[in-house]
């Protein structure tokens, strides 16, 4: 059974992408610091609980595995904090990532799946948002995305290493099965604050800027479903596995909706009144981000199954209403 290294396993995507790895016969080893991640979420192969940098650590799972590739998903994530915390944000998404390429290299690892994001385009020129797009991102987050598919584009040059850097919109859904769901401490993303509104767990949604050059005045964003993105992934796996060359894609499902929309229709699939009020906006929130997903699809073979915000939602709401505590950690929201 072949053995893929997915650094973050115990996140929201890396738990999915463990299972989906699985489910196609491979075995997903685990290399999370528990820092975000929750130990529950990872079923389906061995746990190292420590950092992406550690060179002991990583040459124990090297020794101990016989490594195919690597998957990235240990990233700071979040916009807003980005733009306070920069420093946080090229210490872990660069710099320690660094250190995770300099230990591959030295035991003969020369693949990896990274984890980019749309992040990297900014405010785009055109919509929707191909491959071929200048890339200007306006926020430390995007900026430590770009940097390192740059420094990947280098380390293929240099060293042989090849990547595929998938460039995601925004992940959302949970496990249609019902084993995983996405919970975050704290939660800043979208779709879960606003089931939380409607499950009661929180009592003021904030939507952050209604003068944005919409439609209805809130951001419009490009969500895709966390089984869809796995299967991506998987598809990318087997294109470096097969000797395929590096290679960068976009990640969603060429339809925007804006915030009003995510919770008109989670008030419809939930049942429930979703309560909001309106904040300034979020400093690095780009107004409209919808992407073109064509390359994947006619190069990977990709073909995304949950295609509407409904669907998405639904398995989100499925997830959330089971699981109101998430993982069983405790909040104060």
């Amino acid at each position: 059974m072949s053995e893929i290294l997915v650094v973050g396993g115990a996140g929201y995507i890396g738990s999915h992408m463990c299972k989906y790895l699985h489910g196609k016969g491979l075995k997903p080893v685990v290399l999370d610091n528990l820092s975000l991640g929750h130990k529950e979420s990872v079923k389906w192969g061995p746990l190292y609980a420590g950092d992406l940098d550690d060179p002991k650590l990583l040459a124990e799972i090297f020794a101990k595995h016989d490594i195919q590739a690597v998957m990235h998903f240990a990233a700071f994530c979040y916009v807003g904090e980005s733009m306070t915390e920069p420093l946080k944000y090229y210490q872990n998404n660069v710099a320690a990532t660094l250190g995770l390429l300099a230990s591959m290299l030295e035991h003969g690892i020369n693949k990896m799946i990274f984890s980019s994001s749309c992040a990297t385009y900014g405010e785009p020129e055109t919509l929707p948002i191909s491959e071929g797009l200048t890339q200007k991102p306006i926020n430390p987050y995007g900026r430590t995305k770009l940097m390192m598919e740059n420094i990947l584009d280098d380390l293929d040059s240099a060293n042989g290493l090849k990547s595929v850097c998938l460039r995601y919109f925004n992940a959302a859904g949970a496990d249609p099965e019902g084993e995983l769901g996405e919970d975050h401490d704290p939660e800043t993303h979208l779709i879960p604050l606003v089931l939380y509104a409607a499950l009661g767990r929180l009592k003021n949604l904030t939507v952050f800027g209604k003068d944005y050059p919409t439609e209805d005045g809130t951001c419009v964003r490009d969500y895709i479903h966390i089984n869809d993105l796995a299967q991506a992934h998987y598809l990318a796996l087997n294109h470096l596995l097969g000797g395929g060359e590096s290679e960068k894609y976009n990640l969603g499902n060429g339809n925007g909706y804006s915030i009003l929309d995510v919770i008109n229709t989670a008030s419809k699939v939930s049942g429930r009144e979703i309560a909001y009020t309106f904040a300034d906006r979020r400093p690095g929130d780009p107004a409209v981000l919808v992407g073109s997903s064509d390359k994947a699809i006619s190069e990977l073979n990709w073909k995304p199954i949950f295609n509407s915000l409904e669907n998405i939602l639904q398995t989100a709401w499925d997830w959330h209403s089971n699981n109101p505590d998430g993982y069983g950690s405790d909040r104060n929201r």
